[in-house]
């Protein structure tokens, strides 16, 4: 139940702070004087949407805050720990702010929330019945919903729900898969046909960069072994036409020399020593001179064989567009991967499909499961609820409900019409033959019923009595009154024979501040003497009769 409502800041409420009892609720006032202003404030509180004109004139913001009384509601608290909020033995505090940029912000006991968790929970909070409401009786979805709620499907329509969802989801998933698979079926030969080019290629990551280096090799091989054998023969010379000498002998007789100055000047010992390293670092020089002027080898058949890989690797990378050969390998890769994505498409596809089969014959049984249900029920349904309307003064009044053959869908395989007739004649279709009044009464006797079935701890009805008057809207009342006994009702009416119903009475009214050229909305909650003389205004209008304030006392009694 709503135990307590505080608006600050909202269109023409300054400040409020007021708490609620059980049972039921009336809220009366002139027209005008704020009772819609109320309705839209706690609005807010169910996910509906905010914008900058519901924040009172000069204010920066708006706060409206509601405390429930829930109880053991499981459900409610499922939606909340899986938000992570904070489960206070069924006391839940809403808070939401509106700004005045627009942006909106919303809070669960002290909690932020996303919006929609607000619009999720609010199902399970209150149920807002205006006086517009009655056209919803022309939605079929509605007419389910409240058969459905008679008939304790909530369950299996929340199970329909998930499998539809389900269903959808897995046709999604299959109509993309096969959507990629057509694609890669129709790029299969040409992806074959890469792949192979490049895999027959077989490229090696730096193979370029090694191909290169032997091809200079290979077309400067003559000059290279010319270089190296001309430096084999300055270490090796000896030849006596030239009078040329090796270095190798050249560097004995140097060291021979240098070892005999030894013996009189101690340095030239060391300078020997200098000169026997070199002679053996040459002489490692010489051996891998010569070793690498044997390896060198003047092969055009294998020049021709490098230039022609070369080329492959350089007319690879051109056409693909590559860098280097590591972006030709990860090339070939990936049309490895779609020849390979293709494969595993197909059987994912298969796996898909068996996968929808299965989703549909479970929606299909759940689906028959409510169709029985809804078959079983509808004619006791109709009869209550014609019973209930007869009690509003039509007794002739005739209420019945077909199902009819629908596509499968998240509802299940059924479509829903409401029929009536005020007069006991053929009935048809609600939204083609009632009036305001009978609607009120078809509206109210819908509520009553749904009030017994579910366990919405409050309703509020914003004058649900409309089109109504006299006797009608007694019994009406008492109808209201029924209900506000087994759960909290509040009841905005302009109808003293409904106001009188109920076990707390507020009133709304509108102030004007001429100094700020502002209106205000104010709610007070009257004790029973001004109950009494609101009743009277009621009935007799702005001019209280003496008449009028006994019938207000007579109705309150009654």
């Amino acid at each position: 139940m709503l135990s307590r409502l505080h608006v600050r800041n909202y269109v023409l409420i300054d400040s409020l702070e007021i708490e609620f009892p059980e049972g039921l609720i009336i809220i009366t006032g002139q027209t005008g004087a704020g009772k819609s202003i109320l309705l839209g404030a706690l609005s807010l509180l169910t996910g509906s949407k905010a914008d900058a004109s519901m924040i009172a004139q000069g204010a920066e913001n708006c706060v409206v805050e509601a405390e429930f009384e829930v109880g053991d509601d499981r459900q409610l608290k499922e939606i909340l720990d899986e938000q992570e909020v904070e489960w206070e033995d069924g006391h839940l505090i809403i808070r939401r702010t509106v700004a005045r940029s627009g942006r909106s912000r919303s809070f669960v006991n002290d909690s932020p929330v996303p919006v929609q968790v607000l619009q999720s929970i609010s199902s399970r909070l209150v149920d807002v019945h205006s006086q517009h409401q009655t056209l919803m009786l022309s939605d079929k979805q509605f007419q389910l919903g409240i058969l459905d709620h008679y008939a304790g499907n909530a369950r299996l329509r929340e199970e329909c729900v998930q499998a539809w969802r389900n269903l959808v989801s897995l046709k999604s998933d299959l109509a993309e898969a096969e959507s990629r698979l057509q694609r890669l079926a129709a790029e299969k030969e040409y992806n074959e046909s890469q792949y192979r080019q490049l895999e027959t290629a077989a490229i090696r990551d730096g193979e370029l960069a090694e191909l290169e280096e032997e091809q200079r090799q290979l077309a400067n091989a003559e000059e290279i072994k010319m270089c190296l054998s001309g430096v084999e023969d300055l270490f090796t010379a000896e030849s006596s036409a030239d009078e040329r000498l090796s270095l190798d002998v050249l560097l004995k007789e140097a060291d021979k020399l240098l070892v005999k100055a030894g013996r009189y000047v101690p340095s030239a010992v060391e300078l020997a020593e200098r000169v026997a390293s070199c002679r053996h670092e040459l002489d490692d020089i010489l051996s891998d001179v010569a070793s690498l002027n044997s390896r060198t080898e003047l092969s055009a058949e294998r020049l021709e064989a490098v230039e022609s890989r070369m080329s492959l690797l350089y007319g690879l990378m051109q056409k693909h567009g590559c860098l280097n050969e590591s972006e030709l390998i990860s090339l070939r890769d990936s049309f490895s991967d779609k020849l390979f994505d293709s494969t595993r498409l197909e059987e994912q596809c298969e796996s898909l499909r068996n996968a929808v089969s299965v989703a549909e014959e479970k929606l299909q049984d759940i689906a028959s499961s409510l169709h029985v249900s809804r078959m079983a029920s509808k004619d006791a349904f109709a009869s209550t609820v014609c019973e209930s309307i007869r009690s509003l003064e039509l007794p002739h009044a005739v209420f019945e409900v077909a199902l009819l053959d629908s596509p499968l869908s998240a509802t299940g395989l059924d479509s829903v019409r409401f029929r009536f007739s005020a007069s006991g004649a053929d009935p048809v279709d609600v939204d083609r033959c009632a009036s305001g009044g009978e609607m009120s009464r078809i509206m109210l006797s819908l509520k009553a019923m749904m009030a017994r079935y579910t366990e919405m701890p409050t309703m509020i009805f914003d004058e649900i009595d409309t089109g109504v008057s006299g006797s009608v809207a007694d019994k009406m009342g008492s109808m209201i009154c029924e209900m506000g006994a087994h759960m909290q009702v509040f009841a905005i009416t302009h109808l003293p024979q409904v106001a009188a119903k109920g076990s707390a009475h507020y009133l709304v009214s509108k102030e004007i501040d001429t100094a700020a050229s502002r209106a205000y909305s104010t709610i007070t909650r009257l004790s029973d003497e001004e109950r009494v003389m609101e009743l009277a205004r009621m009935l007799s209008g702005s001019v209280l009769t003496d008449a009028a304030v006994a019938n207000a006392k007579s109705l309150l009694q009654s």
